[in-house]
């Protein structure tokens, strides 16, 4: 099911004259504003947010330390291309962290730094629907369920979204091999999420490459958004750059990482794209006319995070804790069974946005609708969005507070 359908193509419009239409958070807002939460298993009887992907871990020490050393650094305007510190840490990285030969990229020319991936892939859109408008290049490709800032940028660039369901049948992930040719050459951009958003599911380097020769044969970008890329359970994702491979090299390819799940670190909003360089200038003029530069304290603070590997251990020993816990308390209820990447659990309940309803208003419990991270196509049968039967619950609490979200939420499935 694509927007390809007339059905589809009634929700692309519906879309272009209401963006909430794909806000997930401004919806799930308007189902419960006005209604009284419950009560809340916490003893002050505190509603519990399990909606949003936010970071409880305090960040690590090195961050305020290294921006309380730079504090001359705050009166001017940041460099764009970021330092070349930062570049050099964000590169090496990389290569330690899929083992890439140092010559896989340049880091002066083929890494950005992002005031977070979020920014990174809204501006990567606009980038490849102006270098592919010449050519009738008008699609973007979006896993549904998937992150809403993939639809956000199509909608801003007047582009047309192409919504893929991602179902447990396909491990989660979107099967683009499957749609029609005329589809692909018209397509500007491609994005994959691994671990994937909100279901944990990871993409094997196989079909990273399967992904990488989709693209470059039918000439769209390919957007590997891996912002999850040091958050898993057992073994290290594969990634874009690793499955690289021939001369065509990372032409077409742009890989996005942040700091805010590996280091806790969301209110630093720092990340960094890196891949095929004329996109990565791209993206670079579009953020010098629409975004922010990274300030240079945050820039030489984020270097050291990128070069620091103790923390990132310890952040994924808390993340394994809250999965196991959970893992305990809803197999029996749900069949949940621990992902192999990110912090979500995507959890099957029949009706999603009525058991958010439901949670919140008896529980006081606060978790996003699968439903709203997928499109709802005019006329169609609501229980066809790939999203209806689940929620998404942010594993990210303290495990005293988890404990009792979960207890709760067990009793109510």
């Amino acid at each position: 099911m694509t927007s390809t359908s007339p059905a589809s193509s009634n929700a692309t419009a519906q879309a272009r004259r209401d963006p909430r239409v794909y806000q997930p958070f401004m919806r799930l807002s308007h189902l419960l504003d006005g209604e009284k939460p419950g009560a809340s298993p916490l003893p002050d009887g505190a509603p519990i947010s399990l909606s949003i992907g936010d970071p409880q871990l305090p960040t690590p020490p090195l961050l305020a330390e290294t921006l309380a050393a730079y504090p001359n650094d705050w009166s001017y305007y940041p460099p764009f291309r970021g330092t070349p510190d930062f570049r050099a840490a964000c590169h090496d990285w990389l290569v330690r962290r899929y083992g890439l030969s140092p010559d896989t990229l340049d880091a002066d020319r083929q890494i950005l730094p992002l005031p977070g991936s979020r920014e990174g892939l809204f501006f990567a859109t606009l980038t490849a629907i102006n270098r592919g408008a010449a050519e009738g290049r008008t699609k973007v490709l979006i896993p549904s369920p998937g992150y809403h800032v993939y639809a956000g940028g199509a909608l801003a660039a007047g582009a047309e979204p192409v919504f893929v369901p991602a179902r447990a049948d396909n491990n989660f992930l979107p099967n683009y091999e499957g749609l029609p040719a005329d589809v692909l050459d018209r397509t500007a951009i491609a994005f994959f999420c691994s671990p994937s958003n909100p279901e944990g599911a990871v993409a094997s380097r196989e079909q990273w490459r399967a992904w990488i020769e989709l693209a470059q044969r039918h000439g769209f970008v390919l957007a590997a958004d891996e912002c999850y890329a040091d958050i898993y359970t057992d073994e290290p994702p594969a990634g874009l750059l690793e499955a690289v491979q021939g001369p065509a090299g990372t032409d077409g390819l742009l890989t996005f990482h942040s700091l805010s799940k590996r280091s806790s670190a969301a209110g630093l909003r720092s990340g960094f794209v890196a891949g095929d360089g004329e996109l990565v200038d791209g993206i670079d003029a579009f953020m010098r006319y629409g975004g922010a530069s990274v300030p240079t304290p945050v820039l030489h603070a984020s270097a050291a995070l990128w070069r620091d590997e103790a923390h990132v251990v310890e952040t994924r020993c808390y993340y394994r804790t809250l999965f196991e816990m959970a893992e305990e308390k809803l197999w029996a209820k749900t069949g949940w069974r621990m992902p192999a990447g990110g912090f979500f659990a995507w959890l099957q309940v029949g009706d999603g946005e009525a058991f958010a309803l439901r949670a919140w208003k008896e529980a006081g419990l606060r978790v996003l609708p699968g439903r709203y991270l997928c499109p709802d196509e005019e006329g169609a049968d609501p229980a066809d969005n790939p999203g209806a039967p689940y929620i998404r619950v942010a594993l990210v609490h303290e495990p005293q507070v988890t404990e009792k979200a979960l207890d709760r939420l067990a009793e109510m499935l």
